[in-house]
């Protein structure tokens, strides 16, 4: 929990406004805690596997008792080291812990060991695309802390508990300057921070379990004005709740201005069940938290040889991926981005490119007919029961020609209703597609792609649809498209359209 005061203040004078609320420019930044991907906690040994029954998972150290230590954990460097590294920050070769000191009854210490004045990361940016603009927000530090426990309120008995299972938790808390100018770009900027983190490994991004949670400051102004006064939205644990809550805060603070009435400094809470944020409490500043070193802790030093090793560890970057999509495959920019929302989905990609399907309609069955039903399941691309190898054979045939696109549909139905369920056998893509044309023919799905076959049909629709026929003859292009759906009707759907459409050109002259 750190505060990006110095930053809201400090900056933003000349910088170009975005679109404009009720007449008022919208200036939001962000912090964001990434709970990262370790076995054990930050400080201790203790497990941060999530779900465990209420504080059987916090040790003497997690709970503060008498004469215990804190030990720093390694992989919980690494993980910051690999986050600078992605997003081109600076990793300090030397780096302090402090205490950041207040109550709260799930605090078991009184204080929380973070990072104050020398954090681990310190600058660097996130880019992506708005539509086909190119965004990029600046960041201020990214810094290790350790997580508090849990206050478990029971409305309904009047009492509340403390589960401190996720008391020491490692996160990272990654800090942007006040860059964005519109919920649409502060969304963005999340989706895309929450793909980096999970690209790289660092985080599982799971919102729901608050592996992944946003606190957005939102500040409104005239514009020219000086900087307004910030909200903190606390734990903004979905995309869609964000995207309410910005909205509604924004237009709060107008309404509170237009009113004569002074925006209060405040941490709010979202509401779901009304849309509706409200206050928590009133917002600290640095100085309420009496920040010093921590003396139990010495300082961190990282040295360039281990930020070496890390970097000969780090995955190609979502963007350079989508880049190589565009250079190597010919995809559109759009395409690319589609297909590098997760390492997943790309692997997915790759895989079916390796085994032989052309990359553009590989691109189009995955963010299409796939990703649709994806969606409508709230599955993930893992848990997709069309494997690569098996999207990459219908697209083979797809492209000989062997099927239509219209009866490639059924046959990926049956592919992900596993009525088909073709694998590699013995390595062998010749057995399995051969696998596949048995399919075809007993279900009478192979294209007719002989001409001679196709010759007796394509006279009897010239002969039947001579008005199509003159209005094609007479310049009318869009009349051959009438012909063309006659012939596949007559052939029952069996005949490539691209060939019918160059025999009746042939045919008609």
């Amino acid at each position: 929990m750190s505060e990006t005061v110095n930053t809201f203040e400090a900056q933003q004078q000349g910088r170009p406004t975005g679109p404009l609320v009720r007449g008022y420019e919208v200036i939001i930044g962000f912090e964001t805690h990434a709970q990262l991907s370790t076995a054990s906690k930050i400080f201790s040994r203790a497990s941060t596997a999530f779900g465990a029954e209420p504080n059987t998972q916090a040790c003497a150290v997690d709970l503060a008792l008498p004469g215990t230590l804190p030990v720093m954990n390694k992989g919980a460097v690494e993980r910051a080291i690999k986050l600078g590294l992605a997003l081109g920050s600076h990793i300090a070769p030397r780096s302090v812990f402090a205490r950041k000191n207040y109550f709260y009854p799930d605090l078991p210490k009184g204080y929380q060991i973070s990072q104050f004045e020398i954090p681990v990361v310190q600058g660097g940016a996130v880019s992506f695309f708005l539509g086909e603009e190119k965004k990029t927000v600046r960041l201020v530090r990214a810094h290790l802390e350790e997580d508090a426990g849990k206050s478990l309120h029971e409305d309904f008995i009047g009492q509340s508990g403390i589960d401190l299972n996720r008391a020491g938790t490692p996160l990272l808390e990654i800090v942007t300057e006040p860059d964005m100018r519109s919920t649409a770009e502060a969304v963005a900027y999340a989706k895309e921070l929450h793909k980096i983190v999970t690209w790289i490994g660092i985080c599982d991004g799971n919102m729901q379990e608050g592996s992944f949670r946003c606190d957005a400051n939102v500040s409104v102004r005239k514009p020219g004005e000086k900087l307004g006064t910030r909200r903190e939205i606390k734990n903004l644990n979905s995309f869609k709740f964000m995207q309410q809550a910005i909205d509604y805060e924004i237009n709060s603070q107008i309404d509170e201005l237009e009113e004569g009435r002074a925006i209060e400094q405040a941490t709010v809470l979202f509401d779901p069940a009304t849309g509706e944020t409200r206050t928590m409490r009133t917002k600290e500043d640095a100085a309420d938290y009496r920040y010093f070193p921590d003396p139990d802790l010495p300082p961190l030093v990282v040295a360039a040889e281990w930020i070496e090793r890390v970097r000969a560890t780090m995955p190609e970057l979502p963007r350079a991926t989508a880049e190589r999509y565009v250079r190597d495959h010919g995809l559109s920019e759009y395409d690319a981005a589609q297909l590098t929302q997760s390492t997943a989905l790309a692997r997915y990609f790759d895989d079916a490119v390796a085994a032989g399907a052309t990359p553009k309609l590989a691109s189009n069955w995955i963010t299409g007919e796939m990703a649709r039903r994806l969606n409508a399941s709230g599955a993930s691309v893992s848990d997709s029961p069309v494997q690569a190898v098996a999207l990459a054979g219908l697209i083979r045939h797809i492209s000989s020609g062997a099927i239509s696109n219209s009866a490639a549909r059924q046959v990926f139905d049956a592919l992900w209703n596993r009525e088909l369920n073709p694998t590699l056998v013995g390595g062998s893509f010749e057995q399995m597609d051969a696998m596949f044309t048995a399919y075809f023919e007993a279900k009478g799905l192979t294209q007719m792609n002989d001409a001679s076959a196709l010759d007796k049909i394509l006279d009897e629709v010239i002969a039947k649809n001579a008005k199509n026929v003159e209005e094609y003859r007479g310049g009318k292009e869009k009349a051959l498209n009438g012909l063309v759906g006659q012939v596949m009707k007559a052939s029952g759907g069996k005949a490539n359209p691209a060939q019918v459409t160059e025999l009746l050109k042939a045919k008609l002259g």
